[in-house]
């Protein structure tokens, strides 16, 4: 295996999201080039920019946001995903004039369900989280 793709379905505070940061995490350390990691269903929930972990408990949003910057790999959101929990990328104008920032972290991409077949047609292997 030369290349891998990840889809996380499970929130931030499941231990299968620990595992999956672990795995692409040993993945890379192999010389495996991770070609991206898929966030869907509650998956999605790791992009959240209000996410408050305790600091005595693993920091799964801080460990997504090193691999975006240290190893250069794409994440995206699923967008139907994120709407139906309540994340979204749009601006808009609130009544009072206020306008509301995205509430999904800057180290994500929004992107829909044809970003998941490319990542798995890019990859020698596909593993769900």
């Amino acid at each position: 295996m030369r290349s891998l793709s990840v889809v996380i379905t499970t929130p931030p505070s499941s231990y299968l999201t620990i595992t999956a940061i672990d795995y692409i995490n040993c993945a890379i350390d192999a010389g495996i080039d991770v070609v991206g990691v898929f966030f869907y269903q509650d998956g999605v929930l790791n992009a959240s920019a209000n996410i408050s972990i305790p600091n005595d408990e693993y920091q799964t949003h801080k460990k997504w946001q090193t691999l975006n910057e240290k190893h250069a790999i794409n994440l995206h959101v699923c967008i139907t995903a994120c709407e139906k929990r309540g994340l979204s990328d749009d601006l808009a104008s609130e009544p009072n004039g206020q306008i509301s920032l995205s509430n999904i972290s800057q180290y994500f991409t929004v992107s829909g369900l044809g970003e998941l077949v490319e990542l798995t047609a890019r990859a020698d292997k596909v593993v769900q989280f």
